[in-house]
C-alpha cells in the first residue's frame, strides 16, 4: 500500500506516513536498520507463519502468547524505518497512541478515542525536518525493541 502511495506523497511539501502500532534473532535482525530489508522482513513473516503452520512457536523462539498482535507491531516497526531510510524526504513514523477505550479493548482503556487520536496527528502535523525513523509511545521517542 505504501508503495502505492509513494507517487502522491512526493507532490506533497511535507509527506507523512504514520504507522498505528521475539525470538532473540529475529530481534538482532529487526534492529539492524542498515542490513535489514523489505524482502528480509517478507523472509521472516514467513519463517513465522511457518513454524506457526506447524505448531512450533514456542519451540523456535517466537511469543506463544499473543504472538500475532506482538509480532505484527515488531515488523512494523522494522518496516517504519525501512521506509524512513528510503525516503529520507518523507516523516515516517510509529506511533502506540496509548490504550484506548474501543471495541478491541472491550472499552477497557484509559484514553478516550480523542485523546488516543492525539498522538497520530500529531505526528502527521510534524514540522519539516521532525524526527523520522522512529517510534513513539504517546508523545515520546521509544527505543523500537
Amino acid at each position: 500500500m505504501v508503495d502505492a502511495f509513494v507517487p502522491l506523497l512526493q507532490l506533497s511539501d511535507s509527506p507523512r506516513i504514520v504507522n498505528n502500532i521475539p525470538n532473540e534473532g529475529v530481534k538482532q535482525e529487526l534492529n539492524d536498520v542498515e542490513n535489514l530489508t523489505e524482502e528480509r522482513i517478507d523472509e521472516l513473516l514467513n519463517k513465522l507463519l511457518k513454524d506457526f503452520k506447524e505448531g512450533l512457536l514456542k519451540k523456535e523462539g517466537w511469543p506463544a502468547k499473543k504472538s500475532g498482535y506482538i509480532l505484527s507491531k515488531a515488523f512494523l516497526n522494522a518496516y517504519t524505518r525501512i521506509l524512513a531510510k528510503k525516503h529520507p524526504q518523507f516523516l515516517v513514523n510509529c506511533v502506540c497512541p496509548g490504550l484506548v477505550k474501543t471495541d478491541i479493548t472491550y472499552n477497557f482503556g484509559e484514553l478516550t478515542a480523542g485523546e488516543g487520536a492525539q498522538s497520530p496527528v500529531r505526528l502527521a502535523l510534524l514540522p519539516q525536518g521532525g524526527p523520522s525513523g522512529n517510534f513513539f509511545s504517546r508523545h515520546e521517542i521509544m527505543s523500537c525493541f
